[in-house]
């Protein structure tokens, strides 16, 4: 696999996603829109993905498995670790209805539609009574590993077509 070459620019575009999302969840009158870091981190990993997926379709060395296999090694470890300490804390601090729905959101952020279960739950991701999800944040990984899946499928029919 070829590595792409660092790009301090991309890194301040993290450090300011980042950072919006940090002072709008700690204080949301001070930058009500600062959500937009997450489409700021959707358009970076979209853009890293399509360049590294299309530059080895383009030297023949793509693997799928291998694209699956780091992403999986980047996210799942991280991923679990939030839902076992989620699940533990909650077992001590929910009631029993709360942790059943805490189990449920964990179950599908653990498979990559948590976006899907908070939607049908809470019907949007700024409903009053979403807030008290704790595994609220995943529904952001939940889109993005959705788009991990079709995503480098598009970009090789398209690099095979010479795009």
């Amino acid at each position: 696999m070829r590595r792409q070459a660092y790009r301090p620019d991309i890194d301040g575009l993290r450090a300011i996603a980042v950072l919006s999302v940090l002072i709008h969840h700690l204080n949301e009158p001070l930058l009500p829109g600062g959500f937009v870091g997450v489409d700021i981190f959707f358009v970076i990993s979209g853009f890293l993905i399509t360049a590294q997926v299309h530059a080895e379709a383009r030297e023949g060395t793509f693997s799928i498995r291998q694209f699956y296999k780091r992403r999986i090694n980047r996210i799942v470890p991280a991923l679990f670790t939030v839902v076992a300490a989620c699940l533990a804390a909650g077992a001590f601090l929910l009631s029993p209805a709360d942790l059943l729905l805490l189990a449920r959101s964990a179950v599908y952020a653990s498979i990559g539609l948590s976006n899907v279960f908070f939607w049908r739950e809470y019907g949007n991701y700024f409903a009053g009574n979403a807030r008290e999800a704790p595994l609220l944040h995943t529904w952001s990984l939940g889109i993005e590993e959705q788009f991990y899946v079709i995503w480098p499928l598009l970009v090789l029919l398209l690099a095979s077509l010479h795009f």
